[in-house]
């Protein structure tokens, strides 16, 4: 009874502590579309881009506050007290004299005091405006972030995808070697086959293991990187569920060059980014210009700390501050001058991305169509090499070729199957290249 209690108390413990990781690491089923939900929510590079944008958000919000008046209290009680003692001779021969002591301290003061901005040279107006600019670069810093993001996502799927056909394509290959394996050797068993076509056969079967095995790595190494790039434990056990199909799309290169140039978040950045830098200008030109201000301030004191009649004394002001700046050892000049280099900047930086932009449009579109005259050829090399290794082997069997012969038909058949595969992923990664260079984003594609 005592050892039955201890293997029930054990199992216990195993369902308790195994139970909930269990649970945790339930298999997800990811399709490409569910990989590009969980990246959008859970990459952490797209995130840190969401939260640059609410930062930004939060620069504007402070731009504004500058227009609004300040406020501030203050209160303070005076602990080292300051005392005078006054001594006067006494009016009688011989006798004390007087002493009076004096408290000058106070000790309990407040105060409350305001400042409100009138007229800054248009500093806080072109503030303001370069930081909702500030606010709507960012939001473009964004979108670039989530296009990238996509095409990632994008190219990790189709790398699972090609790595897993690239499997089936090895398995077979082995599969096939080795069913000619056995038909040499059987044939050799009772003469029909030399024992040189024996061990090529041997050899041929064995040197297409290392290689099944390197596809298979490639597949894990595929799935921990998708993993990554959906913000996924590297131990979360996933299925992975799509196909890598042929979809002919329809697309014309001078209408991709102009959706480009008006789509791409990089260079709506560089706008924004050209009138920050004239709102800077603005400010910069300011330093020239006065500044007033309205300012006040209410002070109170008293020794004691009671709200009774005449035991508070009390000040205030009000002041208009007129600021005239009269010289700054060219300063505000120098800051025009960097403003406009900056401007200057921001326009050669353009014009060159412009050019990248058309440049990466082209190599797309090209690799594109590349891709589709490949797979075309490729989708009819298929079932001539399948034609071949089946009359290969028969003719074999008969004796009218040598294993060589067959196997350069196994070799041909696994080739062609391999261009087959890589031609449908170059024409599905070529054409979310070219979606991510046109600067269109995951719903946007679909709708086209």
């Amino acid at each position: 009874m005592k050892r039955t209690g201890i293997w029930v108390a054990a199992l216990l413990i195993l369902l308790a502590g195994g139970l909930p990781a269990a649970l945790a690491q339930e298999k997800i089923t990811l399709t490409l579309e569910k990989c590009l939900d969980l990246a959008l929510s859970q990459n952490p590079f797209y995130l840190a881009s969401q939260e640059r944008v609410d930062a930004a958000q939060a620069r504007v919000r402070q731009a504004a506050a500058q227009f609004f008046p300040s406020l501030n209290a203050q209160g303070q009680q005076n602990l080292d007290e300051k005392v005078f003692v006054l001594e006067f001779p006494s009016f009688v021969p011989g006798g004390r004299p007087t002493r009076m002591a004096i408290d000058f301290t106070k000790d309990y003061q407040f105060s409350l005091a305001f400042s409100l901005p009138l007229y800054t040279g248009g500093r806080l107006t072109s503030g303001y405006r370069s930081a909702k600019l500030n606010h709507l670069s960012s939001q473009e810093s964004s979108r670039q972030t989530t296009n990238e993001t996509i095409l990632n996502v994008k190219r990790g799927f189709y790398n699972y995808l090609l790595g897993k056909h690239l499997v089936g394509v090895s398995e077979e290959a082995l599969t096939l070697a080795e069913k000619t394996l056995q038909n040499v050797k059987n044939m050799f068993e009772v003469g029909m086959a030399s024992r040189l076509d024996l061990l090529r056969a041997e050899v041929r079967a064995a040197n297409l293991k290392p290689p099944l095995i390197q596809a298979r790595n490639n597949v894990a190494v595929a799935e921990l990187s998708l993993k990554t790039l959906l913000g996924l434990d590297v131990a979360q056990p996933v299925d992975v569920v799509g196909e890598m199909t042929y979809e002919p799309v329809d697309i014309n290169l001078e209408e991709s060059l102009v959706k480009a140039v008006e789509n791409r978040p990089e260079l709506s950045q560089l706008q924004y980014q050209r009138q920050m830098a004239g709102e800077m200008i603005k400010i910069a030109k300011a330093d020239y210009l006065p500044t007033i201000a309205l300012s006040g301030n209410y002070s109170t004191w008293a020794d004691r700390f009671a709200f009774t009649k005449n035991n508070w004394q009390s000040f205030y002001a009000f002041n208009l501050v007129l600021s005239v700046p009269l010289f700054n050892g060219l300063q505000t000049s120098a800051k025009v001058a960097e403003s406009k280099a900056l401007i200057r900047e921001i326009e050669f930086t353009e014009k060159g991305l412009i050019n990248n932009i058309k440049f990466e449009v082209q190599a797309a579109y090209l690799t594109l169509t590349n891709a589709k005259e490949a797979l075309l050829s490729q989708e009819k090399n298929i079932d001539a090499a399948q034609e071949s290794v089946r009359v290969a082997e028969l003719n074999y069997g008969e004796g009218l070729i040598t294993i060589t012969d067959l196997g350069a038909a196994q070799v041909a058949l696994s080739e062609a199957r391999i261009n087959y595969l890589r031609a449908i992923y170059e024409y599905a990664l070529s054409l979310a290249h070219l979606e991510k260079a046109i600067g269109l984003g995951w719903k946007e594609s679909e709708s086209n």
